[in-house]
C-alpha cells in the first residue's frame, strides 16, 4: 500500500528541505527552531543530582542502609539531599551518632530539633557506655574522637548495617581525597586498598560478603565552598556555631580551644574571650574555632573563597597528631 502518511516530514516539508525530511546542512527545521534548548545544569545542579542519584543507588542495592549524623554542615546536607531524593516519601534510612559525650551543645539541641521536626529516626551510640563497661579507655590528653571507632563498628555489626552514608569530601584531607565512592570495607570494618573497585561512568558496585559493609560517600565531590553555596541556595538551616558569636577560648598549637567542661586549659594557657566560628565540629576537646566575624552565610562564602587551608587542617588536633593520621584510622575502620 503507498500513499503519505499524515504528520511525518514529507507531508510538511518546509521551503528549501529536501522531499526526503533530510535537512541539508546549515539549514534549521520549523520543529527543531521551536523546541527549547535543553537547561545546562549549574555546577551545584550536578553536584546535588549527582548525590541524588547515590543515595538512589544505595536504597535499590542495600537493606539495611544508615546515615551517619552528627549534627554538623556535611552531615545536615546529606539529610537534606536524602529528603530531597525520595520526596514525599520519608527518608528510608535510620540515622546514627556516635556520641563523644564532648559534643557542643548547641550541636546537640539542632541535632535533636532537626530529628523531630522532620520524623527522622535516630540512632545514638554513646561512647561513655564502652567507658563505662571497660570496652573503652580514656585517652589521657582526653579527647575522644579517635574512640569512636570502637562504637561505631559495634554498632554497625549489631544492627546489621551493610551501607553506611558519611559525609566525607575528597577536598578535606589527603586520605579522603583518594577514596571511593562506594568504599568497601571488610569484616573487621577496615579498609583495604586492594579491594576498592573503579567507578567509571558513575556506576557503583555494591557486592559484599556477609559481615562486610560499604561505606558511601555522596559528598565526594563536594568542596567546602560547594557545601556552603548550597546551603545559601537551599536556605539550610545549620547550628549556631557556625557563624560568629563570643566565646570562652584558649590557644593550644595555634588552635583556639573552647574552654569546656571535657578538659581546662593547661597552666600556661590563658583563657580569653574571642569573636570566633567553627568550621567543623566534633569532640570539643580536639576541634579548634577560628576568628571571624562573618555572621550570615554570604560573610561565611566570602570567608571560605579567601581561605588557604582546608577545615579540617585548620581546627582539628587529632588530624595533627601525625602525618598519617587519618589514614591509619581509615585503616582500623573509623573513617
Amino acid at each position: 500500500m503507498t500513499g503519505t502518511i499524515a504528520g511525518s516530514a514529507t507531508a510538511r516539508t518546509p521551503t528549501g528541505v529536501a522531499a526526503t525530511g533530510v535537512t541539508p546542512i546549515g539549514t534549521i527545521s520549523a520543529g527543531a527552531a521551536s523546541r527549547p534548548s535543553p537547561r545546562t545544569l549549574s555546577g551545584l545542579d550536578t553536584l546535588e543530582s549527582e548525590s541524588i542519584h547515590v543515595f538512589r543507588e544505595v536504597a535499590g542495592e542495600f537493606d539495611r542502609p544508615v546515615v551517619l549524623f552528627s549534627g554538623g554542615k556535611d552531615s545536615t546536607l546529606l539529610v537534606h539531599l536524602a529528603r530531597k531524593a525520595f520526596w514525599p516519601a520519608p527518608i528510608p534510612f535510620t540515622l546514627l551518632h556516635v556520641d563523644t559525650g564532648h559534643n557542643f551543645p548547641e550541636v546537640i539541641e539542632f541535632r535533636d530539633r532537626l530529628v523531630a521536626e522532620h520524623g527522622l529516626r535516630l540512632e545514638v551510640a554513646h561512647v561513655q557506655e564502652w567507658i563505662d563497661d571497660g570496652r573503652l579507655t580514656e585517652r589521657p590528653d582526653g579527647t575522644r574522637n579517635p574512640l569512636q571507632t570502637v562504637p561505631l563498628l559495634d554498632t554497625i555489626t549489631a544492627r546489621r548495617f551493610d551501607a553506611v552514608f558519611g559525609g566525607g569530601r575528597r577536598d578535606e584531607e589527603r586520605a579522603r581525597a583518594k577514596e571511593r565512592v562506594f568504599s568497601l570495607r571488610n569484616s573487621f570494618g577496615q579498609w583495604e586498598p586492594r579491594r576498592q573497585r573503579p567507578e567509571l561512568w558513575n556506576l557503583y558496585n555494591g557486592r559484599h560478603r556477609a559481615g562486610e559493609h560499604v561505606r558511601v560517600f555522596p559528598l565526594s565531590n563536594w568542596t567546602e565552598l560547594d557545601v556552603w553555596n548550597y546551603i545559601e541556595r537551599e536556605g539550610v538551616e545549620l547550628p549556631s556555631i557556625y557563624y560568629a558569636h563570643r566565646r570562652r577560648v584558649h590557644r593550644r598549637d595555634g588552635m583556639l580551644l573552647t574552654a569546656g567542661p571535657w578538659g581546662g586549659p593547661r597552666d600556661d594557657e590563658e583563657v580569653v574571650e574571642r569573636l570566633v566560628r567553627y568550621r567543623t565540629v566534633g569532640d570539643g576537646s580536639c576541634t579548634g574555632a577560628v576568628e571571624s566575624s562573618a555572621s550570615t552565610v554570604a560573610e561565611v562564602i566570602a570567608e571560605v573563597a579567601a581561605s588557604r587551608l582546608t577545615e579540617r587542617g585548620a581546627t582539628r588536633a587529632d588530624d595533627r597528631m601525625s602525618e598519617a593520621a587519618m589514614e591509619d584510622r581509615k585503616r582500623e575502620g573509623y573513617f
